[in-house]
């Protein structure tokens, strides 16, 4: 699994609450990133395994709005995520330039 700054904001946000389902809107809120970013990385986790992806079943009508499409990470999919992360931590411990900020995540 290719690692970027992006895929590692999104599993973190994630890993916060591994037992429940996220939809998109809400994980473009808490990883600030956009639809265009976002939907592309939720299909890479889940062509790896890492993610499993349902839809909502409601009745749009009655709701007033379309059904969700939900995600949630396997259990492969949490072990995978933080050996991930924590092996990306690892690899920014360098301490940062006086006036540089670490990678948010």
């Amino acid at each position: 699994m290719r690692m970027t700054v992006t895929t590692a904001r999104l599993l973190a946000a994630l890993l916060a609450e591994p037992g429940t389902d996220r939809y998109g809107l809400d994980l473009m809120r808490a990883t600030g990133l956009a639809s265009g970013s976002l939907y592309p990385i939720l299909h890479r986790l889940q062509d790896a395994g890492w993610l499993t992806a349902r839809w909502e079943e409601i009745d749009p009508v009655a709701e007033g709005r379309p059904a969700r499409r939900f995600y949630r990470l396997t259990p492969d999919g949490v072990v995978q995520a933080r050996r991930a992360l924590a092996e990306l931590r690892t690899q920014t411990t360098v301490p940062a330039a006086p006036g540089t900020a670490r990678p948010a995540w």
